[in-house]
């Protein structure tokens, strides 16, 4: 998607967050309605019955009339697009949108193209029951069938255009890279770079564990909280940015130099998670130690490196050209003469082989193993799984 940044007035933004608050009400009472079904009882209606359902409550309710009857009937062809996304196994679950997190909406068909061009710099373009809005021309507007609306926690509104753009050829070369993904090194490449994704500054980070500090001091429901909380939001915000920003400039660039792309399995949602409690055996009641505040900096450090980003925009932009290797053994495998020894790791960042001798950087000798798909698993196999995604595909569940 095309994403630009929307400069609604105050009057306007009143009315966009009105539009929200209906589509999220619609939504969750869509959810509802299919959450409460069981066994014992008769189908949870469709999207045509739904459609019924909400005529009948705009004519009863003057609040929910208000509002445009386009953004709340694609409200439910999105949670009935979602809850198919479920069914087939490639999405999760719908779940409830929550007021400040989930807050926007879609709008399909011909009042998705009414888009006007100001000048160089701004355009705008015609909401239902808003009127038109200024948006900055930050890149060129594709020709879109729909787009959203949404508001995030530091509190800017965004349109997001729904176009696919074209993969990203490759040079023909038949050149193959590996990546290697890490905490300290984000994205290691065979060809022996070493790619950092940007975060906050040190002053940042100093600045946003005082704003905790003071968030916990301030009283809940108070006003200086909120503040608090939104300001909070915006350095969370700007780290996201930086990271997406990377993201695209890292995958592109490799897109373009590249024609086989080689990167690890990792089974990322997994290796995020929190580790469980573990029960004292001897004294009921009582948990023993789990090291969940050293797991929860490691999963901290996974998530801000964009292991997940990087590969899905490779898969979008690579079309067919990404490989994913097992990762088993890859960070002790030498990539000259193939010993693999757990003594070959000296620390994270240096690898010298016991055997041969080789020295080098450890995120890169893992990333060559992975260029030329070394992955040695407990059977001595070396699976190399292609990913059949051809192009990218848009996700139509809010």
């Amino acid at each position: 998607m095309s994403r630009f940044r929307i400069y609604p007035t105050p009057a306007q933004e009143t009315a966009l967050l009105q539009q929200c608050g209906h589509a999220r009400y619609v939504w969750n009472l869509a959810l509802e309605q299919w959450s409460m079904w069981t066994r014992d009882r008769n189908a949870t209606p469709g999207y045509v019955e739904q459609a019924r359902q909400l005529t009948e409550a705009r004519a009863m309710f003057g609040w929910l009339r208000a509002g445009s009857q386009t953004v709340q009937q694609q409200a439910l062809r999105d949670f009935s697009q979602a809850v198919m996304n479920f069914y087939a196994g490639t999405h999760r679950r719908p779940t409830w949108r929550k007021v400040g997190r989930h807050e926007g909406f879609r709008i399909v068909g011909s009042q998705a193209r009414r888009i006007v061009k100001l000048n160089r710099k701004w355009a705008a373009v015609n909401v239902p029951k808003v009127g038109w809005i200024r948006f900055r021309l930050s890149r060129p507007v594709p020709a879109a069938k729909s787009y959203r609306i949404t508001y995030d926690r530091a509190r800017r509104w965004h349109v997001a255009f729904a176009a696919v753009p074209p993969p990203v050829p490759g040079p023909g070369t038949g050149e193959v890279a590996g990546v290697d993904r890490g905490i300290i090194v984000s994205a290691a490449v065979s060809t022996g770079e070493l790619l950092s994704c940007p975060g906050l500054a040190e002053v940042e980070q100093r600045r946003l564990k005082h704003l905790q500090r003071r968030l916990a001091r301030c009283r809940l429901g108070s006003k200086r909280r909120q503040r608090v909380k939104a300001t909070i939001a915006k350095l969370y915000a700007r780290a996201r940015d930086r990271r997406k920003d990377w993201v695209e400039k890292t995958s592109t660039d490799l897109a373009r130099r590249f024609d086989v792309i080689r990167v690890e399995d990792l089974r990322i949602a997994q290796m995020s998670r929190r580790p469980k409690p573990k029960p004292d055996p001897c004294r009921p009641g009582t948990y023993l130690p789990n090291r969940r505040r050293a797991k929860a900096g490691l999963n901290r450090g996974i998530l801000a490196n964009g292991w997940g980003q990087l590969v899905r925009r490779l898969e979008h932009k690579a079309a067919g050209r990404v490989e994913k290797v097992n990762p088993a053994y890859t960070s002790q495998t030498c990539s000259v003469c193939g010993h693999r020894a757990s003594q070959n790791r000296e620390s994270q960042a240096v690898f010298r082989c016991v055997a041969c001798g080789h020295r080098a950087n450890a995120d890169v000798n893992a990333a060559v193993n992975i260029a030329a798909g070394r992955a040695v698993s407990a059977r001595r196999e070396t699976p190399v799984r292609v990913s059949l995604k051809r192009e990218p595909q848009l996700t139509t569940s809010a």
